[in-house]
């Protein structure tokens, strides 16, 4: 995998810091104030915005302990835009650094829900198009192979939905902003609720939420305080993947700022749901692509020395119980020796780096087994 040049990699953090700045500023009134509020032991920045009289709208703005929120709480009424020159940066990332571009539809539907608040409310995008943005946060032209899709996907825990106090506006009226053919997709179960939008075109934005507890609500639609209407589809294992999300960039118009799964956690996440699929019996292609995608990951997160990462997510993965290391091991044969190589030296080097053992790990490589 070819590095990206260091001149770019310092455009990259650039462009995020702009961005960021600027969703910042466009999301809260020089008029308003912010106000730090205790919930169960922790601070929050929230907005108070006037109304009118006493009245004052109250908006979410994200955790006191994060650094990057501390500091623009404290100079935001200084920020500008500077949109042009942000533009000019994304051209120069995609024309020279041959970094990747979503697609106009892609591109546009993140950045209406992005304006619209979702990363703000914590939302996570998941799935290829966040795939893409690993390019820019590792600094490696990674292959465009893995990075083909035809929808988007976007996650939030429904904790955060439910405690934070604010929302977006109507889903449906955000996505038809960028296209009025979108539709709201009953869901089979409950068609009261909906979990997927469509337009014309076959595009498809989708909600996911973690299932953390009983069957009982697997296939059912989770009511989400916080989007806008939209119910979400809850899903095992993707507590594991949207747990501490990293900030990134989508290389679209002035650039997006948003919440990605830690690279780390996609490519373990992506093993454990690519076995999920075979067992299923169907999704053959895309349980292909999901192992396409973690081996590239693998690889990539070797070359720039995060293997400690990696050991890490590997053995939270791990312990998690039977499901979860069966599925690894399901995923890990499934490769060719290579890979398997590749992904079982990766991981030897993570866990000495942390001064942890790798033999707990080692039946899963038969190589390394049946030594």
């Amino acid at each position: 995998m070819e590095p990206i040049d260091l001149t770019y990699r310092t455009m990259v953090s650039e462009l995020a810091q702009r961005s960021l700045d600027d969703a910042f500023a466009s999301d809260f009134s020089i008029v308003g104030r912010f106000v730090a509020v205790p919930v169960k032991g922790r601070r929050f920045w929230y907005f108070d915005e006037p109304q009118g009289g006493p009245v004052q709208k109250r908006r979410y703005v994200g955790p006191a302990d994060d650094p990057e929120i501390a500091s623009r709480v404290e100079t935001f009424k200084h920020l500008k835009s500077d949109a042009r020159a942000r533009r000019k940066l994304v051209s120069t990332l995609v024309r020279e650094a041959y970094l990747p571009q979503p697609d106009q539809m892609t591109g546009a539907i993140v950045q209406a829900l992005a304006d619209a608040g979702l990363f703000r409310l914590r939302g996570v995008l998941v799935g290829t198009t966040a795939f893409q943005c690993y390019s820019a946060l590792l600094g490696l032209r990674l292959p465009e192979a893995a990075m083909q899709t035809g929808d988007t996907d976007f996650a939030q825990f429904h904790s955060i939905s439910a405690a934070i106090d604010d929302s977006l506006p109507p889903m449906l009226e955000v996505l038809r902003t960028v296209d009025v053919t979108f539709r709201e997709v009953p869901h089979q179960m409950d068609g009261r609720s909906t979990t997927a939008y469509v337009a014309r075109s076959g595009f498809k934005v989708e909600f996911l939420t973690p299932n953390t507890g009983s069957d009982d609500h697997e296939g059912k639609p989770a009511a989400m305080p916080a989007l806008g209407g939209a119910s979400a589809v809850p899903l095992r294992f993707l507590d594991f993947l949207i747990l501490e999300p990293v900030r990134a960039i989508l290389l679209h118009r002035f650039g997006v700022p948003l919440l990605v799964p830690a690279p780390e956690r996609y490519a373990v996440h992506k093993m454990i749901v690519a076995a999920r699929r075979r067992a299923a019996g169907d999704a053959t292609a895309k349980s292909h692509k999901d192992l396409r995608q973690a081996a590239i990951l693998f690889e990539a997160m070797a070359e720039v020395r995060r293997h400690a990462d990696l050991a890490i997510a590997w053995s939270e993965a791990w312990s998690r119980g039977t499901a979860w290391s069966d599925a690894l091991r399901q995923s890990l044969m499934a490769y060719d020796a290579r890979t398997r190589d590749l992904i079982r030296d990766t991981l030897a080097s993570g866990f000495e780096a942390l001064g942890e053992p790798f033999g707990p790990y080692a039946s899963a490589f038969p190589t390394l087994a049946s030594l």
